[in-house]
């Protein structure tokens, strides 16, 4: 079966296909130095197709529909001019240097969320490369990539894209991004892509002309939603699935990342999402590698992550909001929107053991009990973060948490992140305490639409209790504040931070017990209020950490029964900036010790040396 959109079938000939299922007649308008029109023929389920003779790689062209709309390609590959002109003819030929590349397994992976247009100072996809050898440095082996596919203007999140298959321009377009992935798989890292949907953006989405894409049924607070269960879905369905594998199997991604799920409305039998991840799981066996689909929900709804064969979607992984939550209440106190339902050490210690912190308790912030169990949800099958570009970009100044809170506190967020058992994700800059805001940006055309998303924004931040000017989401400077100070990373207490994440990373994946991603074999509890006392092991190798998230030292007793414990690394260790270690270099399990405040120590008992020197 053809796929849709433009295909290159030598170096002259194209293939065509599109979905019109209400249009009598669809031409192919193609825009060269002499403009021209070709038939495209009907088929069935209105479907339009054809080849054509004199259309290679770089030539231009549009759809006319009855002889009135005249629209870029729904499944465009490329628009080199942005989303209201016409679409090109891209080829998929493309040297890669990855044939061995057979991916990260879920059990192994660390994350790095990555904004294209903020993360270097061009902004391109080319840029990222240098920087490759860095983050395989500081122990990531995944980059994560915000949605690519074509937004209006240059400054966007992505989340705004209305071209599906089309690699923003901005950022280099497809080539680039086959050089970005191949340049990742070079360098021993997997690559992750974000994608949409649950909706598209509102300036330059044409896809309610060519057919019913959307419905009333329901409605997404960002714009129509996505028809996945009303007459004409399957056809729908066609197009999106057919977009996640275009990523797979044409630009060799290791990942999707889908935003949003809770914001997909399916009442199918077989869900969307379902049919999805089963596709892709279906393409990564073809293909030889390992694929995952990793969800984002806030309806703490375990089902997304439990196999298909006893009734879940499949999906390979979940962000889980309640983790990150959890930890930012009790380091910032902040209590306004949903942090209103957290803030104690107790609920990160139920994250750190359980995965949801609310599995069906009532919720303050919802007035109504939320999420189920998540107990039987194995480890690997959460993805925890204390930043993203969500928890920073929708403050209304996108203050970053190291504009919150002092830097001991930093050191705690990337211990409980780093050293709980689930996969971590890093927000790009996070690990040397970048200054700079991480704010929402566009750039529309449209003067009405503009001003909507000013009094969007201004009334979500209004329903936080957040007062005051917002950063102009249009406005070129507030996208320029939002780019990384690289220059940052060599500099006084964004170096040390920056080390102390690699060394982290380096215990994660070189002690048994933190590499062990595993809840069967983690305990946590709490003491003294605000200490919480992680336990893990694997076989004979034991670690115990020690987190005293108050603002006075803690002693703490009761200790695990082992004969002695000996200290791998001491957030409040000069070497790490701190004011100073009290807590023992050894101990045996008769002892209480103690934690000094807004720190954290981290013991192993083994029967073998460890093969990390104690980082007091």
């Amino acid at each position: 079966m053809l796929t849709l959109g433009a295909h290159p079938t030598g170096e002259e000939d194209c293939e065509f296909l599109v979905w019109a299922p209400f249009a009598r007649k669809v031409e192919l308008q193609i825009e060269a130095s002499e403009r021209r029109l070709e038939p495209m023929d009907a088929g069935a389920d209105g479907y339009f197709g054809c080849r054509v003779r004199g259309m290679p790689p770089g030539s231009t062209y549009l759809y006319r529909l009855d002889d009135s709309k005249i629209r870029p390609d729904p499944a465009s590959r490329s628009q080199p001019q942005g989303v209201h002109h016409p679409s090109e003819v891209v080829s998929a030929k493309f040297d890669w240097e990855d044939s061995n590349w057979k991916g990260v397994p879920l059990v192994d992976l660390v994350l790095y969320e990555i904004h294209t247009g903020t993360f270097t100072p061009e902004g391109t996809f080319q840029a990222i490369i240098p920087r490759l050898a860095a983050l395989k440095k500081l122990g990531v082996n995944m980059i994560e990539l915000m949605p690519v596919a074509q937004f209006p203007g240059s400054r966007n999140w992505g989340y705004d894209g209305v071209h599906p298959f089309a690699v923003q321009n901005s950022y280099g377009g497809p080539r680039a991004l086959r050089a970005l992935v191949n340049a990742c798989h070079r360098e021993g890292l997997g690559v992750v892509l974000d994608v949409v949907y649950n909706h598209l953006g509102p300036e330059g989405n044409y896809l309610r002309d060519f057919g019913p894409y959307f419905t009333d049924r329901y409605k997404t607070p960002w714009g129509e939603a996505i028809n996945f269960d009303g007459p004409y879905s399957d056809h729908v369905r066609r197009f999106f699935i057919e977009n996640a594998l275009y990523w797979i199997s044409d630009f060799h991604v290791d990942a999707l990342r889908l935003d949003a799920i809770h914001a997909i409305v399916d009442n199918s039998a077989v869900p969307f999402l379902e049919e999805l991840a089963q596709e892709v799981q279906s393409l990564a066996a073809r293909l030889g590698r390992t694929v995952h689909v990793i969800a984002e929900s806030d309806l703490n709804d375990s089902r997304i992550v439990h196999p298909r064969e006893v009734g879940g979607f499949g999906c390979d992984a979940q962000w889980n909001d309640d983790f990150h939550h959890a930890v930012h209440a009790l380091l910032t106190g902040e209590r306004v929107g949903y942090y209103e339902d957290f803030g104690s050490a107790t609920q990160i210690a139920t994250a750190c053991t359980s995965g949801y912190v609310y599995s069906g308790q009532y919720s303050a912030y919802r007035q109504r009990r939320f999420g189920n169990s998540s107990c039987d949800v194995p480890a690997r099958r959460f993805v925890v973060f204390s930043q993203n570009h969500d928890q920073v970009g929708n403050r209304a100044k996108g203050d970053r948490l190291s504009a919150i809170v002092g830097f001991e506190k930093l050191k705690l967020a990337a211990g409980v992140v780093l050293l709980s058992p689930f996969v971590p994700l890093l927000f790009m800059g996070e690990e040397y305490g970048e200054t700079a805001p991480f704010q929402y940006f566009v750039s529309h055309d449209d003067l009405s639409l503009i001003d909507a998303v000013r009094k969007g924004r201004t009334d979500e931040f209004a329903r936080f209790g957040w007062q005051g000017q917002i950063p102009d989401p249009q406005s070129v400077e507030t996208f320029e504040r939002s780019r990384l100070n690289w220059s940052l990373l060599h500099i006084g207490k964004h170096q040390i931070l920056r080390e102390f994440y690699a060394a982290l990373l380096s215990l994660r994946r070189s002690v048994p017990s933190l590499s062990n991603l595993s809840k069967e074999h983690t305990k946590s509890s709490v003491c003294a209020g605000s200490s919480v006392i992680l336990e893990r092991w694997c076989g004979a190798d034991r670690i115990l950490v020690a987190f005293n998230f108050g603002e006075e030292p803690v002693r703490v007793c009761a200790l695990p029964a082992e004969k002695s414990w000996r200290k791998l690394i001491d957030s409040a260790g000069r070497r790490w900036a701190g004011a100073g270690s009290t807590s023992p270099e050894s101990f045996s399990s008769e002892e209480a010790i103690n934690i000094p405040a807004l720190s954290f120590s981290l013991f192993r008992n083994s029967t073998k040396d460890s093969p990390i020197d104690a980082a007091s």
